[in-house]
């Protein structure tokens, strides 16, 4: 895996603010000002329509350098030979099969737990995810975590770590003193007036990092 694709603004669908009518042309205007991965978490459609979604913007992504990730769906990830997954909670006990059968980028969410992630990180994965870091309005139920936890992971994991979890603008300084390598966003990009204009502000953010 090119760690090098595993920095910068990560962006993730939602059902409600990017409906599979308009998500492509959502995530291109995300891709063309500065967004380097793309995550489809699409809860409430059909595997078939997930997995026609998937395809399309695997597609995409390549055409813009960019790396592409499913959410949950492992069988679909695997059957459709997509770039990348990610795994949560549930599949947590099938990570070391998984990595067996899928050669594509697989992420995992790791809560608040740097054992975990150790764990996550012997059996194969390239990169972990951390947070919630504020209340969150796509996962308002969500536990929140110090962000502290960022800077402890960059100390002991040598994999990339994601940041996740109600970040915004008025918070987004405070999460990059611990020098995450990946911000994740969903509300704050989609619920935006201009999607370019708050995507460039976000992967801006990366510009002179190195």
């Amino acid at each position: 895996m090119n760690l090098d694709r595993l920095k910068g603004l990560y962006v993730i669908t939602d059902d409600v603010l990017t409906p599979t009518e308009s998500v492509v042309q959502q995530i291109k205007k995300a891709l063309d000002s500065g967004a380097k991965i793309v995550q489809l978490r699409d809860k409430t459609s059909s595997d078939e329509q997930i997995a026609k979604t998937a395809l399309v913007l695997n597609e995409v992504c390549k055409e813009y350098g960019a790396l592409f990730v499913l959410n949950d769906k492992v069988d679909i990830a695997i059957e459709l030979g997509l770039s990348g997954l990610h795994i949560g909670k549930s599949d947590h006990h099938r990570v070391k099969e998984i990595r067996k059968n899928f050669d594509g980028c697989i992420g995992v969410s790791c809560y608040e737990d740097i054992a975990l992630a150790k764990q996550m990180q012997e059996v194969g994965v390239d990169y972990v995810a951390f947070g919630s870091f504020y209340v969150s309005p796509t996962k308002p139920k969500a536990n929140i975590v110090e962000l502290d936890i960022l800077s402890q992971a960059k100390k002991e994991l040598d994999i990339p770590v994601c940041a996740i979890g109600g970040i915004n603008q008025e918070n987004i300084n405070e999460v990059m003193k611990h020098n995450p390598d990946m911000i994740s966003l969903v509300s704050d990009i989609w619920r935006s007036e201009d999607i370019e204009a708050k995507s460039r502000f976000y992967a801006n953010l990366y510009e002179d990092v190195q």
